[in-house]
């Protein structure tokens, strides 16, 4: 398999196309080449490309911000004395003296193939700036994680956020290459857009079901997503970033596993197992407690779950992470009517809708959950149609497949 900063690296022709040009870089920590340099340093001993500046999405070009939501300002890299704009600082789009500075524009950047992950967003917010105003965008394209699976809710109209810019469920399954398509299409775009795309690549092949395991190592594409498993579990426990219960920050396996103080997990589960057992399907379950050292509940004895899908017999098709943390919420919400879900604070620069609402792209989920008449039925028929009208969108643009 060859990644595409391995494609450009390797190809004389692509090479030939950015002569002349003066070429500009969206990257982060795991933007590496197959044989493990950091892709600003191989452009950078590239003779034929001419690196001049670079951009760094949420965490930062090195990432250098550990926790969420914390802003990265605009320096020099410290190595090769270019300027590194910040696209998660004073501002989340390019600013004209940012655009002065390139020709061309190449993204590299290992995404999670869910659409609150503010990378896609960062992705499609350049497309947007870029267009009709003479300058190329190049994705070189990686894997998808998570696979060509596609759950959950698509996002409604005036819910667009920074966690949300384009009408996608959460678990979109695209890569970013495909998605760059899918979305100049859908904007009418008028760009100059490259794909450099993986050869050797199957979305489908186990064991990793979208990552190649036996040929690349996994590097956290942001601080808190440091395993394969976390990576399948998020589009549903990406959720509790807006209750008040822990999603696992503060911890060795943050958003993997989950919880509160005093919640009974084994009545928790009970009721899961009633309300829809078809949604508890395709993952290992393990009773769990743990302290935070940092964010929600610090230093707090808290009861939860750890979600485990890295066994021989997992399947991506099987496994339900959205269904599963909403079946989660809406049983303690039954068990425990009184409970203080909803955590009231400004989330990724929104401060007039919940955190939830947010995250889902609207309130129907919420409303779904605290509403005790509201049925598992309900649920998955607007799920259902939601996912449908998508793959019919996104299939066209496949490139894998």
């Amino acid at each position: 398999m060859m990644l595409g900063i391995d494609r450009l690296l390797n190809e004389p022709a692509l090479q030939a196309r950015l002569k002349h040009q003066r070429v500009a870089l969206l990257a982060h920590p795991a933007s590496l080449t197959s044989d493990f340099r950091p892709t600003i340093d191989a452009l950078m001993d590239c003779p034929n490309i001419q690196l001049v500046s670079c951009f760094g999405p949420q965490h930062g070009l090195r990432g250098d911000k550990q926790d969420n939501m914390e802003e990265t300002a605009d320096s020099m890299d410290h190595r090769h004395q270019i300027p590194v704009f910040s696209l998660y600082g004073k501002v989340r789009r390019p600013t004209p003296a940012m655009l002065e500075t390139f020709d061309v524009l190449l993204v590299d950047i290992q995404d999670v193939g869910c659409r609150i992950y503010t990378f896609i967003t960062t992705l499609f917010y350049l497309l947007e700036d870029l267009a009709d105003c003479d300058k190329e965008v190049w994705v070189l394209d990686r894997p998808n994680p998570a696979g060509r699976v596609i759950e959950g809710l698509l996002l409604e109209p005036g819910q667009e956020s920074f966690v949300g810019a384009a009408p996608i469920p959460m678990r979109h399954g695209l890569t970013l290459g495909e998605a760059a398509q899918w979305y100049q299409h859908h904007r009418s775009l008028a760009l100059k857009l490259t794909v450099i795309a993986l050869q050797g690549y199957s979305m489908d092949a186990a064991p990793g079901y979208g990552w190649p395991q036996e040929q690349l190592c996994w590097v956290n594409p942001s601080p808190n997503i440091a395993t394969l498993n976390a990576v399948r579990a998020y589009p549903g426990t990406v959720l509790l970033e807006g209750t008040t219960l822990s999603e696992g920050r503060g911890t060795t396996r943050p958003l993997e596993q989950f919880g509160a103080p005093n919640l009974d997990i084994p009545n928790i589960l009970r009721q899961m197992y009633e309300l829809a057992p078809q949604w508890m399907q395709g993952v290992r379950l393990r009773e769990v407690w743990f302290e935070p050292t940092f964010h929600k509940y610090q230093g707090v004895l808290c009861a939860g779950l750890h979600l485990h899908t890295d066994y021989p017999e997992y399947k991506p098709d099987d496994f339900k992470p959205f269904r599963l943390l909403a079946l989660f919420l809406k049983s303690i919400r039954l068990l425990y009517p009184a409970y203080p879900l909803w955590r009231d604070f400004p989330y990724e620069y929104e401060f007039d809708r919940l955190a939830f609402d947010v995250i889902n792209g609207g309130d129907f989920l919420r409303n779904w959950i605290d509403r005790a008449e509201a049925t598992v039925e309900a649920l998955e028929t607007r799920l259902q149609a939601d996912e449908t009208h998508w793959k019919q969108q996104a299939s066209g643009f496949y490139l894998y497949d």
